[in-house]
């Protein structure tokens, strides 16, 4: 089920703090929950979708892809368990926001995407 929220013209929105609650509860690594904060996922969406940025739900970008769900790319995230001296290579970019997330965390992202639409 897809959750509607509303999203003012700074690009924040209550539900940002829900989000980050959720974050917090599921995840419990406030270096991510800090790292999800810093990341305006709206500039990850078409325009159209923007008013969605903070539910906790997959949404579509280009090229029949989507942009992962907050809660996924922070478990992703705190899985890697990232450390500010790490480089990460990641592979299949998307739209970046997994990538910007962790370049809230490390030292450097390397990031390749072989959809040129995407890269």
């Amino acid at each position: 089920m897809l959750t509607r929220v509303s999203v003012n013209g700074s690009g924040t929105s209550d539900t940002k703090s829900a989000m980050l609650a959720l974050i917090g509860r599921e995840v419990g690594d406030e270096r991510v929950v800090a790292a999800m904060a810093r990341v305006p996922r709206e500039r990850f969406l078409p325009p159209g979708w923007r008013h969605l940025a903070y539910a906790d739900n997959a949404l579509p970008t280009q090229r029949r892809q989507t942009v992962s769900q907050p809660l996924i790319v922070a478990m992703m995230t705190a899985a890697v368990d990232p450390h500010p001296g790490d480089r990460v290579l990641e592979i299949g970019t998307g739209s970046g926001y997994q990538a910007a997330a962790l370049a809230e965390l490390v030292r450097q992202v390397v990031t390749v995407e072989r959809v040129p639409e995407l890269a």
